[in-house]
């Protein structure tokens, strides 16, 4: 097992392997593994190459140009062990059902995973604090996939509204183990924490209860937020330190195309909840889509600094440009098909120009001012944005924004990018 983020490809291990799988859960992932691929076909050309997760089906004809064999979606470790054991006794895998949209998913009856061999824990992002102070960092599942379906979701394509949750015992034991690694925080990778909420709040119970003192994140729809605010306070009481929510937008017509199942008016309710129990809500957002103006771009600037909420925003996150991968339902949408240009095999999307040249350009001066930004803080990069933004058009309404060198005023996550983003120079050192 290798973590290709973190290590270098192992010539030897490729050499001697009969199966390689890659595991392509995001966009990033999808992008590292190609040239991983065009060396394991130089290394060890007979071995059977696999290709699993979210990115794998979308990406199928490309990837079986770089030598996959067999690609797996969802719900995929039944499969795996179907292709090894084939392999092995020299017989063609035969999957349990085939990887795409609709394609049936089985329900497995998982166990915990196993990391031995994999970087230790310390090796990853942390859990930060606004005194400075960091929490080794573990992470965990208690569901896939999603019943929602919003359209620029890479989790749809696969999972197409459907979600499967984890036997809670197996969830604590992958807990106990990172915690006995070290761990004294574990973000929970689901893609909506809430979509079982009866089950999400058995697992924050047992884990409050079994793991003084170790904290977690989560990330949550708006709409489930509202819907459930009741127990708000219950994620507060049993160690969450934060929750992400992929807001995106606070123009409620962007909010539609994209079919998040909220308004700005809820993404506003949900702010003042979450501040009511002292729960910090770090939302994201795709910051520059087709049709968002420079005037909406300034809006949503005003929205977060309006509800106190700049030094809860990532950097990166105002730097987003909206991911149009294979398989995308935004290619449902005429409007959108007769934008984009061909899918492009080495960006693994489909590339877009916004019809006003400014806010391509735009988004080169805040990729700059994110990139460049240092130390500053996440209120002085809200502040240099604003300044470009009136550099570019003075007679856009923009928020006014005092200059702060404060420390972000929430625990954050430390890692430097988002899974929909392309790979940061760190990541594309490792090729």
């Amino acid at each position: 097992m290798a973590d290709l983020s973190r290590t270098r490809l192992d010539r030897d291990e490729v050499a001697r392997a009969g199966v390689i799988a890659l595991f392509l859960p995001m966009h990033t992932a999808t992008r590292l593994s190609l040239p991983v691929l065009d060396r394991i076909r130089e290394i060890n050309p007979d071995a059977h190459v696999c290709a699993y997760g979210l990115y794998a089906p979308p990406n199928a004809e490309l990837l079986r140009a770089r030598g996959v064999r067999t690609i797996v979606g969802g719900e995929f470790e039944a499969d795996l062990v179907s292709i090894a054991r084939a392999v092995q006794i020299g017989h063609a895998p035969q999957l349990a059902s085939p990887a795409g949209v609709d394609a049936p998913l089985p329900r497995l009856q998982l166990i915990a995973p196993d990391r031995r061999g994999l970087p230790s824990l310390d090796r990853y992002a942390a859990l930060a604090w606004p005194d400075g102070t960091r929490r080794v960092t573990g992470y965990t599942e208690a569901s896939r996939g999603c019943k929602h379906r919003c359209r620029h979701c890479p989790v749809v394509p696969i999972y197409n509204g459907r979600f499967r949750i984890v036997d809670p015992q197996v969830v604590l034991d992958d807990v106990r183990t990172q915690v006995a690694s070290g761990a004294t925080h574990v973000t929970f990778g689901d893609p909506d924490f809430w979509n079982g909420i009866g089950h999400a709040r058995r697992i924050v119970t047992a884990f409050a209860r079994q793991f003084p003192g170790v904290t977690y994140d989560v990330t949550i729809k708006i709409e489930h937020l509202l819907a459930h605010r009741a127990h708000l306070k219950e994620l507060v009481d049993t160690g969450c330190a934060f929750v992400t929510s992929a807001v995106e937008s606070v123009d409620d017509a962007l909010l539609a195309t994209l079919e998040k199942g909220h308004t700005r008016a809820d993404f506003e309710k949900v702010a003042g909840e979450m501040r009511a129990v002292g729960l910090p809500l770090a939302p994201t957002f795709v910051s520059f889509t087709p049709w968002t103006s420079l005037q909406q771009y300034a809006d949503l600037l005003t929205a977060v600094a309006q509800l106190d909420l700049l030094e809860h925003v990532a950097p990166v996150q105002w730097s987003i440009r909206l991911l149009i991968p294979a398989g995308s339902r935004l290619l449902e949408l005429d409007e959108v098909r007769a934008q984009v240009d061909p899918f492009d095999p080495i960006a693994l999307a489909h590339p877009w120009r916004h019809p006003d040249r400014r806010m391509d350009q735009l988004h080169r001066q805040v990729s700059s001012i994110v990139g460049d930004s240092g130390k500053t803080s996440r209120t002085g990069i809200a502040a240099a944005i604003v300044d470009a933004i009136v550099a570019m058009d003075p007679t856009v309404h923009v928020p006014h924004i005092a200059a702060s060198t404060a420390s972000p005023s929430i625990p954050h996550i430390t890692e430097p990018w988002y899974c929909c983003a392309e790979p940061t120079e760190g990541h594309a050192a490792l090729l």
